[in-house]
């Protein structure tokens, strides 16, 4: 198993910025994409951003321009730098990891237990 821990999450203001970070752990052999998704209330959960293994990244609509997603590979790290924060913004944010195993040969999608993000005034 791939173990996904996340941290940094808590309560802003609007405008302000906040990070978050997540580790994977585990018999892990290699990790292809690593992101963050995020679980409104009443919503879906719908993508943040995501970063290859080759650093490419894609960006929700939402993100783009106020976030900021990168990869540490050695550490098999990801974090989330987000800026100018705003209420729709409040939300659990998951860390995602697409990982294989040494004792697999596929890949397969690991989640973390989520961190909440609040941003009110």
């Amino acid at each position: 198993q791939v173990q996904l821990v996340e941290s940094g999450g808590g309560l802003v203001q609007p405008g302000e910025s906040l990070r978050l970070s997540c580790a994977a752990s585990g018999r892990i052999f290699s990790i292809n994409a690593m992101g963050w998704y995020r679980k409104a209330p009443g919503k879906e959960r719908e993508l943040v951003a995501t970063v290859a293994s080759d650093g490419t990244t894609n960006y929700a609509d939402s993100a783009k321009g106020r976030f900021t997603i990168s990869r540490d590979n050695a550490k098999n790290t990801v974090a989330l730098q987000m800026g100018s924060l705003k209420p729709e913004d409040t939300a659990v944010y998951y860390c995602n990891a697409v990982a294989r195993l040494y004792s697999f040969t596929i890949y397969s999608n690991y989640w973390g237990q989520g961190t909440q993000v609040t941003v009110s005034s």
